[in-house]
Formats: C-alpha cells, structure tokens, sequence
C-alpha cells in the first residue's frame, strides 16, 4: 500500500523571530469553537487566543477534556461540526486526516504567516495539516532525597538503573510501591510499549508496508521490562493516566516517575504539593534500555487544526484567533509550562527532561495512518498480560492478530 510521506521541519529546534504585533482575529461574527486537551499549556494558548479575538466573535467556547482524543473523531463528523478546530498531537492528526476531518491549512499559514514559521508547519504531501506550538514527551522524573537516602548513585539513566534503584528503595523500607508511571488501560499502556519497543530499536511495521511487525525479540523484551516495572507500580496502575500520576508525585507517594514533560511546571510549582517534594524533584532524559543509546520514548508536538465540515469563515477566524495566541508574550506569561517552539521560549527546570530526551536521540511518535489502528490494539490486549493472566507471546500474537482485523476492515491489509 502506499503510506503517506511525511515532511515536517524538525519542531524541536529552531524558533520563531517575530515581534508582538495587534492580533489580526480574521472575519468577524464567527463560531469559534475548539476542542482540546486539558493541560496549562494548552489553557495558556486557548486563553490568550480568547482575549485577543473573543470579542470580536459571536461565540468563542473551548472544551478542554481529557478524553477529546476519544470524542474528536464524532464531535467532527457532522456538518457542520461540533468544533472548528482541535488542538492535537502527533497521532490525533492522522486519527483525523484517516476521516477526511482536518482541512489543509496552506491559504490560511499564508495569509496568517507573520506569527507562523517553517518550523512549526507540519507538512504531508505538500499540504499543511497543523500548525505546532510546543514540543513534549515522556522522561523521567526522580526525588534526588530517596535515591540518596537508598544509596543509590546519581540518578538513574537506563531502566535496568531504574529497577535498581526501585528495588533498593523497596529494600531500605523507604517506600513499598516507588514508581509511577501512565498505565491507564487503553491510550497509556500501548504508548509506554511504544517508547520501551523503540528504545530496544523495534519497527512498528515491515518496512513500506502495513504488516506488523512488534511480535519479535524486541517486543518480547519490551513486555519482561514493563512486567518487571509494574512491580513497583502503585496497585492500581492500570487505572492512572496524567492526573493520576502527579497526584501521587504531589503527594509524596513517588521516587522515580515516567510522566510528560507538560506535567514539569505544575509539579515544581508551589501549589498543590510541598517544599520537600519540589525541591528534590528532578526532570532528566527518559531512560535507555538494554545498552542502547537513544532514549526509551516519543516525541511529540502540540497544534492547531481546523475542521473540514466547517465554513471558511468559521474556518479562517479561528484560525486567525489561534495562530494570534503564539506570540513572545503568551510564552513569557507562561514559559515554564511547555517546551514553546515560539520566539521567547527560555528553557528552565521545567523543560530539562524533555530537552534532554530530544538531544539524545528519541524518536517522533510515527505519523504514519495505521499507527493507530496498532496503537488501539495495544491498549486493548497488554492489560491482561500484565495482569498476570496470559503469556508475552499470546499477548503479542493477540495484538497482532486485533490489529490485522482492524487494518483490513480500514483497507490497510487484505
């Protein structure tokens, strides 16, 4: 079959050179309405965005949610749509363009290009299909007190150093369940294998086409190395995705984390935790496994899109009001809350994990159409493998097999 090449600049260097300017909210009287995740960074944006062309426009209404990755595809569908824009990642524009939902954005990056550089643009076969404003990925995050009061040395750059350190902790009686990390059954789960499997240097698929290609060594070993991690995890694991996580970090009932670098600023402020916490609280690279170099993760970019099924007016007007929102003083407002891929941006404590694991290496999370399918069968099937009630070979050989009824029934395999 054939699978859509990506071009995209590398969002994750390079940034913008422009100066604050009067926002220019585009046609007035429109619906703006967006759907979007529910985090600071993504507040900041749609916040500013509303105060700048809110005014102007009959409705500006934003549903941040944490389940918009599951209601987008829906909420899209009609015409007209429930949203005219989502903001998404990487593997939300192609759940999207699969359906014909998102509209190529080159007209409206034209005319709007003063607060839009190259660098932001995410490209597939010549047409503009995001515009990004921030980078991301999971790292690790370590109390710098507990490893020292176990004895261990420096902080953990490998996940054998990882398990290590847990069990040393165990060991010490500082803490029986040390580890937190986004497990959540569905989404979660499926993208910690992800990370580990690239850390081992898997392929996802049988290179140019659409077979998988995860029942392997490499994914063998992914699945011993996330069992072995699980016994450390809260009981309750399997329920915890974001919130949940840096609840328990908040809280003191955490020594070692892989969480996202969005979720740095909130956990080092001065709210909602204690001095204790936050000031041994360290952001690194997310770690290497089983002696290789890159780090165990995905990168990932934060964008604007804009809907098919609604009018260009609407369409072009909340465009015009987000793109309006990316300027030097929206990041310094709020700098610590992402990693901005906008002018202004000065990387702080905050930013170090997800810096770090960009410069070593790791990989974008594939932005290829059939990843998701692949990705839903993960978060489907690992559950009871974890869970103790299946083999690693069954659990890879379930996926594969829930993955190729899904790619058939979607055209991607006959």
């Amino acid at each position: 079959m054939f699978l859509r090449k990506l071009v995209t600049a590398t969002a994750f260097v390079g940034l913008m050179s422009t100066a604050s300017f009067a926002a220019d909210c585009g046609p007035e009287g429109q619906s703006i309405r967006v759907l979007a995740s529910d985090f600071p960074a993504i507040h900041a944006v749609a916040g500013r965005a509303d105060s700048n062309c809110g005014a102007g426009a009959e409705e500006f209404a934003v549903n941040h949610t944490t389940e918009a990755r599951q209601i987008m595809n829906a909420a899209l569908t009609p015409n007209p749509s429930e949203y005219s824009s989502v903001i998404l990642a990487n593997s939300t524009l192609t759940q999207l363009m699969n359906d014909g939902l998102v509209r190529p954005l080159n007209d409206l990056v034209e005319k709007y290009k003063d607060n839009i550089k190259p660098n932001q643009l995410i490209t597939i076969d010549g047409n503009v299909m995001a515009v990004a404003f921030m980078a991301n990925s999971q790292h690790l995050f370590s109390r710098k007190d507990i490893l020292d009061q176990a004895g261990v040395d420096g902080i953990p750059a490998t996940y054998e150093e990882v398990l290590d350190a847990l069990e040393k902790i165990r060991a010490a009686g500082i803490m029986e369940h040390p580890l937190v990390m986004n497990l959540k059954t569905g989404w979660n789960i499926a993208e910690i294998f992800n990370m580990i499997y690239l850390g081992h240097g898997g392929e996802f698929f049988v290179p140019g086409s659409a077979e998988p290609s995860i029942n392997n060594e490499q994914g063998l070993a992914t699945l011993a190395v996330m069992k072995a991690l699980v016994d450390y995890a809260h009981p309750d694991h399997l329920t915890h995705a974001s919130n949940e996580t840096q609840g328990l970090w908040e809280a003191g009932d955490a020594a070692l984390g892989i969480m996202w670098g969005s979720r740095g600023a909130p956990i080092l402020d001065d709210e909602g935790s204690s001095e204790e916490v936050t000031s041994n609280t360290v952001l690194s690279a997310a770690p290497t496994v089983a002696g290789g170099s890159v780090p165990s993760a995905t990168l990932w970019w934060d964008g604007i899109s804009i809907a098919t099924n609604v009018s260009d007016d609407e369409a072009e007007a909340t465009f015009a009001a987000l793109v309006s929102a990316l300027t030097p003083d929206m990041v310094a407002a709020n700098n610590d809350d992402a990693v901005w891929l906008l002018e202004g941006f000065k990387p702080g404590p905050a930013a170090a994990g997800v810096a770090e694991t960009a410069r070593g290496g790791a990989k974008p999370y594939p932005m290829i159409p059939q990843m998701g399918l692949l990705h839903n069968a993960l978060g489907a099937e690992l559950a009871d493998f974890l869970k103790g009630d299946e083999s690693a070979e069954k659990a890879l050989a379930d996926i594969e097999a829930a993955y190729r009824t899904s790619a058939k029934e979607a055209g991607f395999l006959k």
